[in-house]
């Protein structure tokens, strides 16, 4: 006889979300598919959750992050009903590291480690996050790094800031499939231990910033590649480093980094928080750092469906850009060719197709090819492409994303690979014409690994 009780927790969340059974395994599908690991929930599997069959282990934190996601706040297993996780990855909000920087080391010796990245990879990213006031990470690790035998100057200081400078430009030539795991390496091997070693303030201080700067950049490669729980890891660890440091500019760099991983996965309200966050907290400042806040705020206000906000904000981001002294590359790298970018993301996510168009074309117009990334433009080219599709402009589109197969044997970017399987789901109802199947049969030529169909977990 079946003793089974209903999981009454679970009951009780699920009748918060006022969702239907449909959209329950809807969103738990979703968040899986983020993770590049989908599945294939139906409503008769979360109609036996609620009946008190427990999900599989693998689907656990996929149930809690979808719920959380409704919720706008976390979800303890306890709460669920679900038991303690024998072994999971660190969360971006796990409380059990016993440092930040030991934690920085187990996140990067797994990182740099392939037989561990499938440890990483099951890290999900989180929009409960919770944002951390400037006041609440200033100053926090005064303690690190004393006793050490070890001695640091400011000449360490410049070693690993102009490492990281080198590890951004592969990473922005190759793609972070390449760079991350030598980052990884540096931040294990060698930052890690100049932050315990023993130094004068001004210096110590340095090296946490010069630290918290390598973790952001880290942090970006892993969205490169799609692990969103790994890169939110990376971006904490960064903030604390930089709260600890008192690097202000860093602090507010990083939480909008986490606002632009966010309005990349359609997170509006969430890229929206981060963002507010960033702008709020960032010192004053010249007209391009200015442009470098408001213009990530429009496009998080578009992805989140507040017109009015997003166009305000452009608005700002345009006058701050023309009081800027030069148009050279400065605060951030923002520049008019950025401005371009985030018209048209704001123009897209307000419907407006061909005014996108017409601004992703002056974005290049306006690119300096010396100073951008060469996976970027690779990026925006194939957004560029899809949007010319959805206004019917199929030779163009085609002669667009051709430009990107030119380019695609030179990156290892996880970012560029969606694109290029977006563009073949695009392709397909298009064969018959005779540009379209030729474009598409040289996709298959020059990236025949992401044609090979990938049968989703359930």
């Amino acid at each position: 006889m079946d003793d089974r009780q209903p999981n009454d927790g679970l009951k009780r969340l699920y009748a918060a979300t006022g969702w239907t059974l449909r959209q329950f395994a809807q969103e738990v599908n979703k968040v899986a598919t983020e993770r590049g690991r989908p599945t294939r929930y139906q409503p008769p599997s979360v109609h036996q959750w609620l009946d008190g069959h427990m999900p599989k282990e693998a689907a656990r934190p996929l149930v809690l992050e979808a719920l959380a996601r409704r919720l706008q706040r976390p979800v303890t297993h306890a709460e669920a009903g679900f038991p303690a996780p024998a072994s999971a990855p660190a969360s971006a909000h796990d409380s059990r590291d016993a440092s930040t920087v030991e934690g920085l080391l187990d996140l990067g010796r797994q990182d740099m480690d392939p037989s561990r990245r499938n440890i990483l990879g099951a890290s999900l990213f989180s929009v409960a996050l919770a944002v951390p006031g400037w006041q609440d990470v200033v100053g926090r690790m005064e303690s690190t790094g004393s006793g050490q035998a070890q001695r640091i100057g400011m000449a360490d200081v410049d070693s690993v800031v102009a490492m990281t400078e080198r590890l951004s430009d592969l990473d922005d030539e190759f793609g972070g499939r390449y760079a991350r795991p030598m980052a990884a390496a540096f931040l294990v091997n060698i930052v890690a231990p100049y932050l315990k070693a023993t130094a004068p303030e001004n210096v110590r201080r340095a090296m946490m910033s010069a630290a918290s700067f390598l973790c952001y950049l880290t942090g970006w490669m892993a969205v490169d590649e799609g692990l969103h729980g790994t890169a939110q890891q990376y971006y904490t660890r960064g903030l604390k480093l930089a709260g600890a440091s008192h690097d202000h500019l860093t602090y507010c760099h990083i939480m909008r980094g986490m606002s632009v991983q966010s309005v990349d996965l359609g997170h509006g309200p969430t890229a929206v928080k981060w963002a507010e966050a960033a702008s709020e907290a960032s010192p004053a400042a010249g007209p391009r750092m200015a442009a470098f806040m408001s213009g990530q705020q429009a496009h998080s206000y578009a992805v989140a469906g507040e017109r009015h906000n997003a166009l305000n904000s452009i608005r700002r981001t345009e006058v701050s850009m023309s009081r800027a002294e030069s148009q050279s590359r400065t605060f951030g790298g923002y520049s008019p060719a950025t401005l371009a970018y985030h018209t048209a993301q704001v123009r897209y996510a307000l419907g407006d197709v061909a005014g996108s168009v017409e601004s992703l074309q002056l974005h290049f117009r306006l690119r300096e090819p010396a100073n951008e990334s060469h996976r970027s433009g690779m990026r925006f080219t194939s957004m560029l492409a899809k949007r010319q599709l959805a206004l019917g402009h199929l030779d163009a589109a085609c002669a667009t994303w051709n430009e990107v197969l030119d380019d695609y044997p030179s990156i290892q970017s996880g970012r560029v690979d969606e694109h290029l399987r977006e563009m073949a789901r695009s392709l397909r109802p298009h064969t018959k014409n005779a540009t379209a199947r030729h474009l598409y049969e040289r996709a298959r030529v020059v990236a025949p690994a992401l044609f090979d169909a990938q049968r989703p977990t359930t």
